[in-house]
């Protein structure tokens, strides 16, 4: 069963709400890996050491703030539930926003919390999580969380609402430290083009069960095999990415794989679906189109290359058609004129 992390109430006006706070987070990412002695392989012992007594335990230890140097004052915890603010055991709202808008807002999120209403205030926190949904607003407020205040923003979330701690303003860099361009790009409508269709292929519902960290299980792939005494499978030497020299046949080998992509996974889903035969035909042409079309850099070019010859090569087969034809139409004309003169001299 999940604990709760923190203990207190919403507040707006003069309404209150007591509610429990919970991570709505798990962090599995990385894989733990300790520091060992070289020549031994035993484990480095991480140890507490004064300068004046050596070696100590944790548990002698307290939480000190330096207000001058070499010179601490110990703030324990009392201290610190004494802290005169509102926040300290209070999520206090300070105003109501529109949940979407475009100025800095709840871009920079720090961690998300779930909130669960105490018994006695459950029937205000569903009313206020219902007013916020049909509004299409959000909350912002204040907490102190761990020793400091904290921005957050509230929003309903499934059948709750959800706390997220997000950066003050003054903890967000500026982007104008970044060498970013000054000029305006002008782009060719056949690019602007391109790159709306290659948009359009890879667009699809956000599912995120689709996706899994790749690298850690890559990584456990190694630590096994070191485990039983196997060799180390090498990874596939990576295609390096053509430069941008040709902005067009990178678009275009793109929107090919992408389409070429759509058309496999299609067809893994489908192979558990019973299909009739008139819908298979569409999808085996779209197959068979995705296929063919150039999906690198090298093909693209070597495929506009082959356009201008076969073009030729057409346009030289039409006027020998045509003059193959009008051969063939002359010598029947000119004895069709023969026989009628024959006719008109025997009359």
């Amino acid at each position: 069963m999940a604990r709760s992390m923190w203990r207190g109430a919403i507040q707006f006006g003069l309404v209150t709400i007591p509610v429990k706070l919970y991570l709505a987070t798990e962090p599995r990412g990385g894989l733990s890996f300790n520091l060992l002695h070289k020549e031994c392989l035993n484990r480095i012992q991480m140890k507490t050491h004064c300068p004046e007594h050596g070696e100590i335990s944790r548990s002698d230890t307290v939480r000190g703030f330096e207000w001058s140097k070499g010179q601490y004052v110990v703030i324990e915890e009392a201290d610190l539930e004494s802290v005169p603010l509102k926040t300290v055991r209070a999520i206090e709202i300070e105003q109501f926003v529109e949940a979407e808008r475009e100025e800095f807002s709840t871009t920079f999120v720090k961690q998300a919390y779930y909130l669960e209403p105490e018994a006695v205030g459950r029937k205000a926190f569903y009313l206020l999580k219902s007013v916020l949904r049909e509004s299409n607003l959000q909350a912002i407020c204040k907490i102190v969380l761990k020793d400091r205040e904290l921005l957050a923003s509230l929003d309903p979330y499934s059948k709750t609402m959800l706390l997220s701690t997000l950066y003050w303003p003054d903890e967000v860099r500026d982007p104008g430290e970044l060498e970013l361009p000054e000029e305006e790009f002008d782009f060719r409508p056949a690019e602007l083009t391109m790159a709306q269709q290659l948009v359009e292929a890879m667009k699809g519902h956000f599912d995120a069960s689709r996706y899994r960290d790749e690298y850690r299980e890559a990584l456990m792939g190694v630590i096994e095999a070191k485990i039983e005494g196997q060799p180390v499978e090498r990874p596939q030497p990576v295609v390096e990415t053509s430069k941008l020299t040709d902005l067009m046949a990178v678009l275009e080998a793109s929107v090919a794989a992408a389409r070429q992509g759509r058309a496999t996974g299609a067809d893994a889903a489908a192979a558990d679906v019973e299909e009739k035969p008139a819908a298979k035909a569409p999808a085996r042409r779209a197959r068979a189109t995705a296929a063919k079309e150039p999906t690198s850099v090298a093909e693209v070019r070597k495929s506009r290359a082959a356009k201008p010859a076969a073009s030729k090569s057409a346009a030289r087969g039409s006027v020998a058609g045509e003059s193959a034809a009008a051969k063939p139409a002359g010598k029947s004309a000119g004895k069709s004129a023969a026989r009628t003169e024959r006719k008109r001299k025997t009359a």
